[in-house]
C-alpha cells in the first residue's frame, strides 16, 4: 500500500479541521451535552469513518477497505472500555458537567498524538524484526486472559505516575477556573484541576493503547490504516461518552466479549508469524472473516448482556461504579488537599 505524502497531509488536515471545528463551534462555551446532541455527533463520526472506508476501498482496493473497517470496529469496541475509566476520572476530579466535553476533546487529542508515536514504533519493529508478531501475539493472549478474569472490574487509577508527579511538584489550584488550565495566585502561576484531568485522560488512554495497537496490527500492517482507525475511534468515543454514560453499566459481558476478540487476534497473529518465519502450512484467516467474527462477537455480547440485565437488574454495575467513584473522589480530594497544604507551608 503506497500512501503519498499528499494523502497523509490531507488526512491529518481533515482530522485537525474536525478538532478545530469541535473546539471553536461545538465547545465555544461550556455547556452540558444532552443525549440528542451527543447522538447526532456519534452518527456524524460513524458516517465520517464509513466515508473514509469507501475512500480507501475505491482508492487503494477492497482488501484495504476491509482492513480499515475491521481495524476501526476493533478499536472502537476496545475503546468503549475506556469509557468506564473516563467516567471514574470525571468523578474522581469532580469535573463540572459543562467542562466534561472540553476535557474529552483535549484529552483525546493528546491521546491520538501519543498513540501516533506508538504506531510509528510498532510499524518500525514489524518491518525490522520478523518475530515481532510472536511478541504481539503472546502479549495479546496474556491481555485477553487478564481481561476475561477481571470481569470488568474498575481499573486502578492511582497507577498514573505522571499525574501523581505533576500533582506533587507543580503548584496546583484548589478550584476549577472555567476553561482555564492555569491561573495566577498571589503572583505565582498554578495549574488548575482541569489541566490535571486532561493529562489523566490523555495518558491513561495510552495504557489501553498498549493492548489495542498490537491488536489492530493483527488486522492490518499498514501504519496509515492503523492511525486512521485509531483517530476515528477516539474522535467518536468523545460523543459516545455522553450517549452511553448510563447504558455502559448494563453491558455486563463487555469484558468477556473484548477478551474473545483479543484472543482471536492473538491466534491470528501467531499463525501469521509462523507463516512468515517457517515453512509450515498454517490456516489463513481472511480480513473478511476477521470482520465478521468481530461483529458477531460484539453483537452477541450486547444482546446477552441486555437480556441478562433485563432478567436481573441487580447485575448492572451502576451501584459498583458509584461505590468506586465515591471512594475515588474522597481519595483524590484528600491527596490533593495534602499536597496543596504542603505547598502553602513551603
Amino acid at each position: 500500500m503506497e500512501v503519498s505524502a499528499i494523502v497523509w497531509a490531507i488526512t491529518l488536515g481533515v482530522l485537525a479541521a474536525a478538532f478545530i471545528l469541535d473546539f471553536l463551534v461545538v465547545d465555544a462555551r461550556p455547556h452540558v451535552f444532552g443525549p440528542k446532541q451527543a447522538a447526532r455527533w456519534v452518527v456524524a463520526y460513524i458516517v465520517g469513518a464509513l466515508v473514509f472506508a469507501i475512500f480507501v476501498w475505491n482508492y487503494f482496493g477492497a482488501e484495504y477497505g476491509q482492513q480499515f473497517l475491521a481495524g476501526w470496529i476493533t478499536e472502537y469496541s476496545l475503546s468503549v472500555d475506556n469509557l468506564f475509566v473516563f467516567i471514574v476520572l470525571m468523578s474522581s476530579f469532580a469535573v463540572p458537567e459543562g467542562l466534561k466535553h472540553r476535557v474529552l476533546l483535549i484529552g483525546v487529542a493528546l491521546a491520538i498524538v501519543l498513540r501516533g508515536v506508538l504506531i510509528v514504533v510498532g510499524a518500525a519493529a514489524i518491518s525490522r524484526f520478523a518475530a515481532t508478531f510472536f511478541v504481539f501475539s503472546a502479549f495479546l493472549l496474556y491481555t485477553a486472559i487478564t481481561v476475561w478474569r477481571s470481569h470488568g472490574e474498575e481499573p486502578d487509577l492511582e497507577g498514573n505516575g505522571l499525574v501523581r508527579w505533576v500533582e506533587k511538584y507543580v503548584p496546583t489550584s484548589r478550584d476549577y477556573e472555567g476553561t482555564k488550565t492555569t491561573v495566577k495566585i498571589s503572583g505565582k502561576r498554578h495549574i488548575t484541576p482541569l489541566f490535571l484531568v486532561i493529562l489523566a485522560v490523555g495518558t491513561t488512554d495510552l495504557l489501553f493503547a498498549l493492548d489495542s495497537i498490537p491488536a489492530i496490527f493483527g488486522l492490518t500492517k499498514e501504519p496509515y490504516l492503523v492511525f486512521a482507525a485509531n483517530a476515528f475511534a477516539l474522535m467518536g468515543l468523545r460523543q459516545l461518552y455522553f450517549l452511553l454514560d448510563g447504558l455502559l453499566a448494563k453491558i455486563i459481558y463487555l469484558a468477556r466479549g473484548l477478551a474473545i476478540i483479543l484472543g482471536f487476534i492473538a491466534i491470528k497473529l501467531f499463525f501469521e508469524a509462523l507463516d512468515g518465519t517457517t515453512d509450515l502450512q498454517v490456516p489463513h484467516v481472511t480480513i473478511a472473516q476477521s470482520l465478521m467474527f468481530i461483529l458477531l462477537t460484539l453483537g452477541v455480547t450486547v444482546i446477552t448482556s441486555l437480556a441478562a440485565v433485563k432478567r436481573d437488574p441487580t447485575l448492572a454495575l451502576a451501584t459498583q461504579a458509584a461505590h468506586v467513584t465515591s471512594e475515588s473522589i474522597e481519595h483524590r480530594g484528600e491527596a490533593l488537599e495534602h499536597i496543596l497544604d504542603e505547598d502553602s507551608q513551603t
